[in-house]
């Protein structure tokens, strides 16, 4: 087997230096956490601040 085709598959198979890709999965992964913590929070501060704008409606009224 010829040396440059074997040093051609392995680049091709194991090819480490070509991460064109790999800025998009980031972002995508950190878009959804950040997805995720604002669902959170919202549902955590969601009956507080509702509670809140309650209090000051009757408070007006």
């Amino acid at each position: 087997m010829d040396l440059f085709i074997l040093k051609t598959w392995i680049d091709a198979k194991f090819n480490t230096g070509d991460e064109t890709g790999a800025s998009m999965v980031e972002y995508g992964l950190l878009l959804a956490l950040i997805a995720v913590i604002a669902i959170v929070a919202v549902k955590a501060l969601g009956t507080s601040v509702s509670t809140k704008f309650s209090s000051v409606n009757s408070s007006l009224n």
